[in-house]
């Protein structure tokens, strides 16, 4: 098992960037890596169980374990058969905006090739104005338009 920490700073304040990770249905729009979400509630609160799908319908089962709404920090538990991963996420504030950090706690190989996708999601977390996903511009018959 190897522990691999990675953060963000942006000008979001941290009342918006906890927002963010509070509401469920949100978080495809930071994190890349996330297709969707189904969960058995709406926000991040304990015992929350449920399923996140990634790109190519690669899912992994959760179960949110703490929560410090106060603190602004959370931790959730993922598994995939035989890869269960623990990560514990944490929203400060930081000049005139936030910082968020997460540890991730897992076998070293998954937490390592995880930590710049990660990183890139927090990123888009503390960001103003996250990037939209691109959604090409087609016609009436679904041709791709030039």
């Amino acid at each position: 098992m190897a522990i691999v920490t990675v953060g963000a700073k942006g000008r979001v304040l941290p009342d918006e960037v906890w927002d963010r990770y509070r509401d469920i249905s949100r978080w495809p729009e930071w994190a890349p890596q996330i297709s969707r979400v189904d969960a058995t509630d709406d926000h991040v609160a304990f015992g929350v169980t449920g399923t996140v799908v990634g790109p190519f319908g690669v899912s992994v089962d959760f179960v949110i374990e703490t929560v410090d709404e106060q603190a602004r920090r959370w931790t959730w538990t993922v598994r995939r058969w035989p890869v269960t991963i623990r990560l514990e996420h944490a929203v400060t504030k930081r000049g005139g905006g936030s910082a968020t950090s997460l540890r991730l706690d897992g076998p070293l190989p998954v937490v390592v090739a995880y930590a710049p996708l990660a990183r890139l999601a927090l990123q888009r977390l503390v960001s103003k104005d996250p990037p939209v996903q691109y959604v090409p511009d087609r016609d009436a018959d679904g041709n791709l338009r030039e």
